[in-house]
C-alpha cells in the first residue's frame, strides 16, 4: 500500500467519524443550486512524508499529475494570476470576466522586495538563499498579504511554505488553512512534493521530508458518499517519480519533465461538484 493511501484513509475516517458538522452554522460556499454546502471536520491535521522513500500520490484514485503540475507551475514559475495561462479550469469558478483571479496566489509570489543583497521576488528569494545561505533559517514563502485580501478572488488555502535544509536534505512544512479532502488534498500534497523536488534539484540537494499541516480539514455533505466509496479500494504500491535530471535552471522545468512510472490508480466512477 502506498503511504499516501494509509494517511488519507486515517484522515477521512478521522474526520468522518469523530469530526463535527457545521449544519448549525451560517457558511459561504454554496452548491450551483444556492443550498448551502456544509462539512464535517478535524481541526488541525499533520501529516508527514519522507520523500527520499516514496512519492505521496494516492492509488486509491488517480490523482491527474500534468494537472497538478501545471498548477503548481503557473504559480511558482509564472506567477500568474490569470486562468488563462492554466491549462486546466481548476480555478475558473474564482475568476473574474478577464480571467483573474486578482492579487492572489502568483501575484504574491511575483512582488519583488527590497533585501542587503539586491530585489528578489519570493521565488527567487528562496533560490538564492537555498544556494548561497542553506543554513538560514529564513527561507519561507506566504501568500496571506492581509492588505490585499479584499482584492483576491479566493483567500490561500496552501498559504505558507518554510523550507529547512538539513545536511543535504531539502524539507519543507506547508501550511494550510483549509482543506476539501475529496478535491484538493491529495493534489495539494502531489504539488508541493514535486516542487521540493525542483527546488532540491537545481539547488544541489535531495528532497528531503515533507510536512503538511492543515488547520481546517473537511469533507462537504455532498462528498461523503464519494469519500466512503474511495475509501474501500484496493491499495497499490506507489508510482516511482522521475525528473528529468540535468534540470538545473528551475525555471527550465515543463510538466513533461516531470513523470509517474507504474501509476496505477481507478479514476473516479462519477464527476463531483466543488462548492464554491
Amino acid at each position: 500500500m502506498a503511504y499516501a493511501d494509509t494517511v488519507f484513509i486515517n484522515n477521512c475516517r478521522q474526520i468522518l467519524d469523530q469530526g463535527l458538522w457545521d449544519t448549525g452554522q451560517q457558511v459561504r460556499p454554496r452548491w450551483a443550486d444556492g443550498v448551502p454546502a456544509h462539512t464535517v471536520k478535524a481541526f488541525g491535521l499533520v501529516n508527514r512524508y519522507d520523500l527520499s522513500r516514496e512519492f505521496p500520490i494516492l492509488t486509491l484514485r488517480r490523482t491527474p499529475l500534468n494537472n497538478a503540475v501545471d498548477e503548481l507551475l503557473w504559480i511558482w514559475q509564472k506567477k500568474s494570476s490569470n486562468v488563462k495561462d492554466l491549462g486546466s479550469h481548476v480555478w475558473d469558478a474564482w475568476a473574474d470576466e478577464t480571467g483573474s483571479i486578482g492579487k492572489a496566489y502568483g501575484y504574491q509570489l511575483g512582488v519583488k522586495h527590497s533585501y542587503p543583497e539586491g530585489q528578489f521576488d519570493q521565488v527567487d528569494r528562496v533560490l538564492h538563499d537555498l544556494k548561497h545561505n542553506p543554513a538560514s533559517r529564513r527561507i519561507l514563502t506566504s501568500l496571506y498579504n492581509h492588505q490585499d485580501l479584499h482584492q483576491m478572488g479566493l483567500y490561500p488555502c496552501a498559504w505558507s511554505v518554510t523550507f529547512n535544509v538539513t545536511g543535504q536534505r531539502l524539507n519543507a512544512i506547508l501550511n494550510q488553512r483549509s482543506q476539501d479532502m475529496l478535491a484538493a488534498n491529495n493534489w495539494n500534497v502531489v504539488q508541493y512534493s514535486v516542487l521540493v523536488h525542483l527546488l532540491a534539484q537545481v539547488s544541489g540537494l535531495v528532497a528531503g521530508e515533507l510536512i503538511h499541516v492543515i488547520a481546517d480539514a473537511h469533507i462537504y455533505d455532498r462528498h461523503v458518499p464519494i469519500v466512503e466509496r474511495i475509501l474501500q479500494n484496493d491499495p497499490q504500491p506507489a508510482p516511482a517519480l522521475h525528473i528529468t535530471p540535468d534540470i538545473t535552471d528551475f525555471y527550465a522545468f515543463r510538466v513533461e519533465d516531470i513523470r509517474l512510472a507504474g501509476y496505477q490508480a481507478p479514476r473516479l466512477d462519477q464527476p463531483f461538484e466543488v462548492a464554491v
